[in-house]
């Protein structure tokens, strides 16, 4: 809802700060003073294009400001939160556009585009009576309106369901479409993979290949270095080393008994002979395992090398052979079930398209319903709003293609004939300002309180019109402000009479500027401004008596 307003060197406007609160409020004011101003500044603010003609001349810029409350506006909310532009309960708009022709936007403080100042101020405000700015003129917004009023919320998220369902499972067989040729594809995996299965692939036995094969590799010279080892540590070549450690702690351990600190002598003599010992024996076992066999040499070296070739076909380290021949496994065993998983999708899509062909039946069938209810209801409105002989009707034609539509099998046209003996068209095509206005009351009474958005704007919507119909039309306006907040420009004291708030907008000419004011009515100005409605300049008592007798017969507030 509507909170406030702030209108800064706007048109005629130098200042104007307005408040707003629930139910109708009518604006007035003499020919030429601007009433207009406020549909034009919100307009502005909701994305409409800039006009630098809106600058107040001399000024460098207009600017404009608005306050909202979400409580009564979850989808606004919601999409502030979405957008990251959310700000508690409420939402200010800011626009600024300049004499030179640039323009800026900001939604709670922060920069925004006019797609989004136009995107937000669609789900906040709705305007009538302007082809151009029109909601109900859009095909989307008037089948919400047919499912709103006939309260098909549950069929409706059902078959948005089965076509999302729908949607997800056609992609999955798309996909798997575009795999190409499987057969070959399965055929060179299965060549890669009995490739791979021929070697030892773990990462330990590879390392262990390794080992071996250096052993192998350099035998010779191992054994050399064993054999002449084991020689210097036994003595086989002269005086071994541990031979000499032998007759060290002989001669040590005779001269204990005079000096008792070569205890420690001895016993690190005798770890290192058993530490020489363990050596020796190490040595012995490895020369004795290690053989010089040209023929194992050979078979490591051919296994090496279908590793390495392994290795440079698949563009991986050794050691990530098994993790390759573990990917390729996977993928195999999916395309081998390629054609189990393609015959399952397409009968779970043929379902779901099933599912969705009898709720969306069900739906059109709703809807079908909803629309003759809406159609004998605004037609009958539109005759108490003086286009008697007008018919309204709701054309819902199928949707083109065969694929599940998350929206149901067909859209919405709302079509109307403002005159006796013409054809209905397309509420779009309407030609009158005045009359779309009042067709678009006549929807909005009919589907009273249905309507998401909860403000709206009517303009010239009693153009043409006077006595019992203006009178008509003021009860209506009350009517739907009972269930959302409505403004309404009005040059009908019929109308503004039945207003639970009047502001009446003014101007006067200094020098030779000419400024506008808007001021918010008390009750005996309220009488005032409808007398002056009533009888022009000259305001007689005969006008005033008439006026306070409107306002007192407006229906209860």
């Amino acid at each position: 809802m509507l909170r406030h307003l702030t209108l800064r060197d706007f048109a005629v406007v130098s200042a104007a700060e307005l408040a707003f609160e629930g139910g109708l409020t009518v604006v007035s004011g003499e020919t030429g003073a601007g009433k207009s101003l406020l549909v034009g500044a919100l307009l502005s603010l909701t994305g409409a294009r800039a006009d630098t003609g809106v600058v107040r001349h001399g000024a460098e810029r207009a600017e404009l400001a608005a306050e909202f409350h979400l409580l009564d506006s979850p989808q606004a909310a919601d999409w502030l939160r979405e957008n990251e532009l959310d700000d508690g309960d409420t939402c200010q708009l800011r626009r600024v556009i300049r004499a030179d022709g640039g323009s800026r936007a900001w939604i709670n403080g922060r920069p925004a585009t006019l797609s989004q100042l136009a995107e937000l101020g669609s789900m906040l405000v709705e305007i009538h009576g302007q082809h151009e700015h029109q909601a109900l003129l859009e095909r989307n917004h008037q089948m919400e309106l047919i499912d709103a009023f006939g309260q098909h919320d549950p069929v409706l998220a059902q078959v948005r369901s089965l076509a999302r369902r729908w949607a997800v499972i056609d992609r999955e067989l798309a996909e798997l479409s575009r795999a190409g040729a499987v057969d070959d594809r399965i055929d060179y995996l299965q060549h890669q993979v009995s490739e791979l299965a021929r070697e030892s692939l773990d990462p330990a036995g590879i390392e262990t290949l390794l080992a071996s094969h250096r052993r192998q590799t350099h035998a010779a010279g191992l054994l050399a270095a064993y054999d002449s080892a084991l020689a210097r540590l036994s003595g086989e070549d002269g005086v071994g080393v541990a031979r000499n450690l032998r007759q060290i702690n002989a001669e040590v351990a005779r001269q204990l008994e005079h000096e008792p600190r070569l205890a420690e002598v001895a016993a690190l003599v005798d770890s290192a002979q058993i530490q020489l010992d363990e050596a020796a024996s190490l040595l012995e076992r490895w020369r004795d395992e290690l053989e010089l066999d040209p023929s194992h040499l050979d078979e490591l070296e051919s296994r090496l090398t279908r590793l390495h070739e392994l290795s440079r076909k698949h563009r991986a380290p050794l050691p990530e052979l098994a993790g390759v021949h573990g990917r390729l496994v996977a993928e195999l065993e999916k395309l081998g079930g390629l054609g189990e998983s393609t015959e399952r999708l397409v009968k779970e899509r043929s379902d779901a398209a099933a599912a969705w062909a009898r709720s969306a039946s069900d739906l059109s069938q709703s809807r079908r319903l909803a629309a003759d209810r809406l159609s004998g209801a605004v037609s009958g409105l539109m005759a108490e709003l003086g286009m008697a002989g007008g018919v309204f009707t709701v054309e819902l034609p199928a949707n083109e293609g065969d694929r599940p539509n998350p929206g149901g099998a067909e859209r919405c046209e709302f079509l109307v004939s403002a005159n006796p003996g013409q054809p209905p068209r397309a509420l779009r095509k309407v030609a009158s300002g005045g009359e779309l206005a009042r067709i678009s009351l006549a929807i909005e009474v009919a589907a009273l309180g249905l309507d998401s958005v909860p403000t709206m704007v009517f303009d010239e919507v009693d153009s043409g019109i006077g006595g019992a119909v203006a009178e008509v039309v003021g009860q209506k306006l009350r009517a739907l402000g009972l269930q959302r907040q409505v403004l309404c420009v009005t040059h009908l004291p019929q109308v503004a009479a039945q207003g639970h708030h009047h502001f009446r907008v003014s101007k006067a000419v200094t020098g030779s500027a000419t400024h506008s004011a808007v001021n918010r009515l008390s009750e005996p100005d309220r009488v005032e401004e409808l007398a002056r409605m009533l009888g022009g300049v000259d305001i007689t008592r005969e006008s005033r008596a008439n006026a306070k007798r409107m306002l007192a017969g407006a229906q209860p507030r």
